[in-house]
């Protein structure tokens, strides 16, 4: 299971992507054609044509780091397929992984704190 850190800043390729693809190859499909850099710290989602399938490359620090997941029975939750990246928060990758419906997760409205008497 994978635990994201809660400031992890997350990028989705909302495209299929060709998923014979390794590490090495998703990273500069990131940097180059995305305009994400994970070997700068942020994670990039990748989604196969299938949408059972999800790759994930994020440098952790002391390596380049993919994950890569299939769903036995159903599909992911993804975004339209567009050209470009969508951005996700921690919670919302987690719940990707899940195979929940990630976009009904919202981050909860915080107001300014009332002055002190």
């Amino acid at each position: 299971m994978l635990t994201a850190p809660a400031d992890l800043t997350v990028y989705v390729a909302t495209q299929p992507v060709d998923f014979r693809k390794g590490a090495d190859g998703l990273a500069l499909l990131a940097k180059e054609t995305l305009g994400h850099d994970p070997m700068k710290g942020v994670a990039v989602v990748f989604r196969a044509k299938r949408a059972d399938r999800v790759k994930i490359v994020v440098w952790d620090g002391s390596g380049l780091v993919m994950y890569w997941k299939r769903l036995d029975s159903g599909g992911f939750k993804w975004p339209p397929i567009v050209a470009g990246v969508m951005r996700m928060n921690a919670a919302q990758l987690s719940a990707l992984l899940a195979g929940m419906d990630w976009t009904r997760m919202h981050a909860p409205r915080s107001s300014q704190p009332k002055a002190l008497a």
